[in-house]
Parts: structure tokens; C-alpha cells; sequence
């Protein structure tokens, strides 16, 4: 099958630090290389990757001083793609929804993920004005804000099996906090169960410019104020089996309808239990007593973390190797393929409709 592969432009693909849905597209690009698919990636010029890659800027634009305004490097990435969209089956896009009006006559044969936030009041009379594009999910909660869509399918997350080893005993005796600094991670909370319970912290995160006040003002005072807890900063994906497989368990006390959660599998994968609130898509992925504890509030979370010794970690990261694959991740987008009523099986002509003057794009092989 051959499969184009759209990915956001703000990082590579894998990211260097931060960034869950261009790691997302990673793994399934390379699991589909693997499985033996003709697979076209479209992402920044500085991303890994065993499929073709077309680099559609020179960098991610996050990392790129002299950006100011991603839309422009999208807009020409989507022209890139709508020039080349008879040479694949399937197009995949992973950039939410600038591409809809583009797609429309091509849309059966498309797949959009879409990996934010459902919820905000902005959406739902676009989704309306397009009731027709093939959509997935990446929780059953991540729809319910939605109004009638053409769903395709849920498809939870997926880690390969060997991208972070297990840690039957951990090293270190402290909780773990990976990913950002927002208000709706509730880093606040993961310091209060710090201290409530005597446990030290470590929080590796980024602060975006957006919670930069949030950081001053709200937790940077905590973080001074408690012994218990440190600050690293953003870690890069080989310290994050260091850091996730030596923690007592991770901390995921958010307070929002987060749609998916990676870092619950990628802790999971190292054996490590997840002490989440259940918001979201957390009882989709948690099983709770099992691969960690779904609490209810802080004194439920303070008393998870006393009976923390009751879980198994072999038992966790067996848990994550039968549902969190990146085989499974991609069979079940594969199934999704499979069902889509313009999945083209052969290549066909180019469209006599043709844009010379634009530039071609570096294809890296």
C-alpha cells in the first residue's frame, strides 16, 4: 500500500524533546516501513525516518529562531501534498484541520487523526461546515464533544516494544512528572502529593511561552519552597527511560479531558504504575489495580501511593506490551485503510491539473 504520512511542522519527526503527536507518527511511520508498505512522509527537513522523507522546511519551526509564523510553512507543505496526492492510496494527516478544504475530492481515501482537544466552542461549527471527512480518534472520550462526524474508528497509541526497557527495580525511590507546565497538568497537585506523602519529585518538563506566567507566579514558588522537589527541565527520549524506569510511579493528576496521555504508556513500558485523576481518556488506558491507581482526589492519590507495593511491575509492563504496540497501533490504522471507500490499490495518472511554477521540495531518501 502506499501511504502519505502528513505530519505538523513545529517538530521533527521524532521530536528531540517534547512532542507527542510527531512521536506518534514516527512509530507508525516505521511500523508500516517495517510491515512493508510504500510509506511518504511529510515533515520537517531535520526528521529521522526509514521512508521517504519530504522535507517540507529545513527544521522544526519550534526550534527555529528566525520562524515567527508557522501557517505559511503548512500552507506550502499542504500544496506539496495536494500535487502529489494521486501517487498514494491513502493520505494520513496528523495536522488537525487546515487541510479539510483542501481534501474534499479526494477525502475517501484520507484519514485525519486528530490528536488535541475536542472540547473548545471554535470547533464544533467547523466539524459541521464538514461532516463528511474520515476521522479517528485517539480515545472514545476524546469524542464526546464532537458533534456528528464521519468516525472511522478509535485507535489508542502505541510504543515499539523495545523503545524503553523494562526496570524490574528501579533505582531511585521518587515520583515522576513528565511533559509540560499548564495549569490542567496540575503539577500543583503532583507537588501537594509530595509532600503529603514524604516522597521526593522530579518534574521534567517545558514551559511554553503560553504558561510562562503560570510557571512564575504558581509553581516555580512550590518548587522553591518544597525540599522534596526538583526541577530538571525537558528531557530528550533516551533520559526518559532513565527517568520514568527508576520512579517509585508516575504522577498524572490532570484536570482536563486530555485525549490520550502518551506518557501513561511510555511509563508503563518501563514497568512503572500510574497514579492518574480520571480525566479524560486515563480509564481507557489506565487499568485500574493493575498497571497503576485511577483516583478520585488528593486523599485518594496520598493513599494510592501507600499501596503502590501491591502492583507487580512485570504485571505493568505485560500490560502495556498487550495493548500499547506499535504492531497493534498500526494494524488496527491499517484495518482503517482497508475500509476507506476510495483506498485506491494501484497507482493511477497525475491530474491534469498542475502547479510548474512551485518549487519542488527536497526528497530525502
Amino acid at each position: 500500500m502506499k501511504i502519505a504520512q502528513i505530519a505538523p511542522l513545529a517538530e521533527c519527526v521524532p521530536p528531540k524533546l517534547y512532542g507527542g503527536t510527531e512521536r506518534i507518527v514516527s512509530f507508525l511511520t516505521e511500523e508500516l516501513v517495517r510491515q512493508g508498505h510504500e510509506v511518504t512522509l511529510f515533515a520537517s527537513g531535520d526528521s529521522v525516518t526509514s521512508a521517504e522523507l519530504v522535507a517540507c522546511c529545513d527544521m522544526a519551526l519550534r526550534l527555529n529562531p528566525a520562524v515567527r509564523d508557522p501557517l505559511p510553512y503548512h500552507i506550502m507543505m499542504l500544496e506539496h501534498v495536494r500535487r502529489r496526492a494521486h501517487e498514494f492510496d491513502v493520505l494520513h494527516f496528523h495536522i488537525d484541520l487546515l487541510h479539510f478544504p483542501l481534501i474534499k475530492e479526494f477525502a475517501h481515501r484520507t484519514v485525519t487523526t486528530l490528536h488535541g482537544r475536542l472540547d473548545l466552542p471554535d470547533l464544533k461549527p467547523f466539524y459541521q461546515a464538514f461532516p463528511d471527512i474520515p476521522l479517528v480518534s485517539i480515545s472514545n472520550d476524546q469524542r464526546k464533544p464532537m458533534p456528528p462526524v464521519n468516525w472511522s474508528g478509535t485507535v489508542l497509541h502505541g510504543l515499539p516494544l523495545d523503545l524503553l526497557p523494562y526496570t524490574a527495580k528501579p533505582k531511585g525511590d521518587y515520583f515522576a512528572f513528565l511533559g509540560r507546565i499548564s495549569p490542567e497538568k496540575r503539577p500543583d497537585r503532583a507537588i501537594e502529593i509530595a509532600n503529603r506523602t514524604g516522597i521526593p519529585l522530579k518534574i521534567a518538563a517545558k514551559v511554553d511561552k503560553a504558561d510562562q506566567a503560570y510557571w512564575d507566579e504558581m509553581i516555580a514558588p512550590l518548587v522553591a519552597s518544597s525540599p522534596l522537589v526538583e526541577f530538571i527541565g525537558e528531557i530528550n527520549e533516551h533520559q526518559k527511560a532513565d527517568f520514568l524506569g527508576n520512579a517509585r510511579a508516575l504522577l498524572f493528576p490532570i484536570d482536563w479531558p486530555e485525549p490520550f496521555g502518551l506518557v501513561m504508556i511510555e511509563a508503563m513500558a518501563c514497568g512503572t504504575p500510574v497514579i492518574a485523576f480520571p480525566c479524560g481518556a486515563v480509564p481507557e488506558v489506565i487499568d485500574d489495580g493493575v498497571s497503576g491507581f485511577i483516583v478520585r482526589d488528593m486523599d485518594e492519590a496520598v493513599s494510592a501511593a501507600g499501596r503502590l507495593h501491591a502492583l507487580d511491575r512485570g504485571v505493568v509492563r505485560q500490560t502495556f506490551e498487550r495493548r500499547f504496540s506499535a504492531e497493534r497501533m498500526a494494524r488496527d490504522y491499517l484495518s482503517i485503510y482497508s475500509s476507506l471507500p476510495g483506498l485506491r490499490r494501484q497507482s493511477v495518472q497525475p491530474p491534469l491539473i498542475t502547479s510548474p511554477q512551485q518549487p519542488d521540495l527536497q526528497v530525502v531518501a
